[in-house]
């Protein structure tokens, strides 16, 4: 599908198909995609549970204001992220980069990111955010439909899911092939409400 028509067709749709599965080639190219999204410093920061336990469904369903998509959508993810990942042995983001980019990049991570808790935070929002994205237009492009998820506890799916210390939820992601129709577009605002050239206007 072309990435134009994926972004004007990608809806959050949550009643999904619940026999229908993907294989393990099909999940496996969608994350391969998913990886590909940018990062600051290339940390990669992201961190991605696909759940595929029916129990461990219910569990996090439970969770989730008993939606459906949790349990019936062909894959779920929990979008994770490692606030810390600046700090694990920074080379290795920057292996294949040449030496005066290693030289300069590996050690101005730290001074970027050290005590800057908030900064570290509002990464992994950004970096999960666009690897979300990512995941949905890619799974619009395979033809499928997906729903990303804030109805949730997080402090009960971090338990679940056994969230590592440092690691924050960001949202779950309920990708699957869809039984019914998304609703109608609740209206967008036009563009001269969100879009405004080099500043905003005076008021």
């Amino acid at each position: 599908m072309d990435t134009f028509d994926a972004i004007k067709e990608r809806r959050s749709v949550k009643h999904c198909d619940a026999n229908h599965r993907f294989t393990d080639d099909q999940i496996n190219q969608l994350m391969s995609l998913a990886v590909l999204s940018p990062t600051s410093f290339n940390m990669q920061n992201w961190r991605f549970v696909l759940v595929k336990d029916s129990e461990i469904r219910k569990q996090i369903r439970a969770a989730a204001w008993d939606q459906g998509q949790v349990t019936d959508a062909s894959l779920l993810l929990v979008v994770c992220a490692d606030l810390k990942a600046w700090e694990n042995d920074p080379a290795q983001y920057w292996v294949n980069a040449p030496k005066e980019s290693q030289d300069f990049l590996v050690p101005a991570m730290g001074p970027f990111y050290e005590g800057k808790d908030e900064l570290q935070r509002d990464e992994a929002m950004r970096s999960c955010g666009i690897a979300a994205q990512t995941v949905m237009l890619a799974a619009k492009s395979m033809g499928y439909d997906s729903n990303p998820m804030i109805g949730f506890d997080p402090k009960k799916v971090a338990e679940i899911i056994r969230l590592p210390k440092e690691h924050i939820i960001t949202m779950l992601i309920a990708v699957g092939k869809r039984t019914k129709p998304a609703m109608p577009r609740g209206g967008q605002l036009p563009l001269d409400k969100v879009v405004f050239r080099d500043r905003f206007p005076q008021e």
